[in-house]
């Protein structure tokens, strides 16, 4: 028996990078998958993988920002498969390097809007089904500048710290629906987005970074999704309100 047979499984976020290997895996396990996200030539490519193991998975155009593209999406899966077992509020946007006094009102919102806001768009609606279902399990993807500081990244560090604040208090008020709530806190992951950020293979900062991990490497997506696997399914049926730590031991020290 796969461990999300017959499952359906909302993820935002799931074109590319953690998001997608998650995606990967929940097909892999027997589930259908809605990937919400904005639409990027990655579609084609992403939706083909997850169909040839599950044809009834789908995409929806979406921004994580907009609390009415986040109510539309969701409508979309009940009104497809009847129930949202699983949600991964995946979505969100990397950190603009530069110290707090250098960073504009506009930056800073931007960031908070989508990486914690989002979050909450997604779970406001996602609970509201789930309570209608008297179960599922949501997982909020935080990270671990959510435990810590790191010079030049005020927003997206606050907007971590506030992921894991959202999904205790979220585990709480929902535990007595059936609905359990976690968060997965990956160190630094090889991933698009952290090329985007300007850290390549042969650049010093990519071996700063990795030497921050006392595993001295960065994480797979693999990893991540397994993570993920374990508390979407019921091997974590007694599991709310955690943040899974995937750090190869920085939060360790």
């Amino acid at each position: 028996m796969k461990k999300l047979e017959n499952k359906i499984v909302f993820i935002t976020g799931g074109l590319s990078g953690i998001g997608k290997a998650c995606a990967i895996a929940a097909v892999e396990e027997g589930a259908s998958v809605v990937i919400a996200d904005i639409k990027s030539v990655a579609v084609d490519e992403t939706m083909k993988e997850l169909k040839a193991e599950n044809e009834k998975s789908f995409f929806i155009e979406c921004d994580v920002a907009s609390s009415e593209q986040i109510k539309t999406a969701v409508n979309a899966v009940v009104e497809t498969f009847g129930t949202i077992d699983i949600a991964l509020n995946n979505a969100g946007v990397s950190w603009e390097s530069q110290r707090i006094s250098d960073m504009s009102e506009e930056e800073w919102n931007y960031t908070i809007h989508v990486n914690l806001t989002g979050i909450f768009n997604c779970m406001k609606y996602e609970l509201a089904q789930m309570v209608l279902q008297k179960s599922g399990a949501i997982i909020n993807m935080s990270s671990i500048l959510g435990y810590v500081g790191f010079a030049n990244s005020a927003a997206y560090v606050a907007a971590k710290h506030g992921v894991i604040g959202l999904t205790k208090t979220a585990a709480l008020e929902y535990a007595a629906n059936g609905i359990r709530v976690n968060s997965i806190c990956p160190g630094f992951i090889d991933t698009p987005m952290l090329t985007k950020n300007g850290i390549n293979d042969d650049d010093k900062t990519k071996h700063r970074i990795i030497g921050l991990h006392p595993m001295n490497r960065l994480g797979t997506v693999k990893e991540i999704a397994n993570a993920f696997i374990f508390l979407a399914s019921d091997d974590s049926s007694f599991t709310t309100g955690a943040s899974l730590r995937i750090d190869g031991g920085y939060l360790a020290q």
